[in-house]
């Protein structure tokens, strides 16, 4: 992984075929839309921490479908997990109001 923008943007590495370009993948990126302002607008569009791991968790089961394991059902369990907390903060944040914005 060579990370091209921190915490936005990275290049991952092909498994095989290591002398060829990576594939890219971009994370939405916001900024606040004056200094100081809570209101942030989209500077860079991409994909969120959640559909990447909801990518994880398709891949395993269709691993685990082939190759069943108990490491691959636990390695689901784990993204299953983490995906769980991180809708339960977007709706947390939704409820408070600050969802989109630079407000804790």
């Amino acid at each position: 992984m060579k990370t091209l923008t921190a915490g936005h943007k990275y290049e991952l590495e092909n498994f095989e075929g290591k002398d060829q370009p990576g594939q890219v993948i971009q994370f939405i990126e916001k900024t606040p839309v004056t200094e100081g302002s809570a209101e942030l607008r989209t500077v860079n569009d991409g994909t969120t921490n959640e559909e990447v791991l909801r990518v994880l968790i398709d891949r395993m089961n269709s691993l685990q479908a082939k190759f069943p394991c108990r490491e691959n059902a636990i390695v689901t369990t784990h993204l299953e997990t983490g995906l769980l907390w991180l809708e339960k903060r977007t709706a947390d944040r939704k409820a408070r109001g600050v969802e989109g914005k630079h407000a804790k």
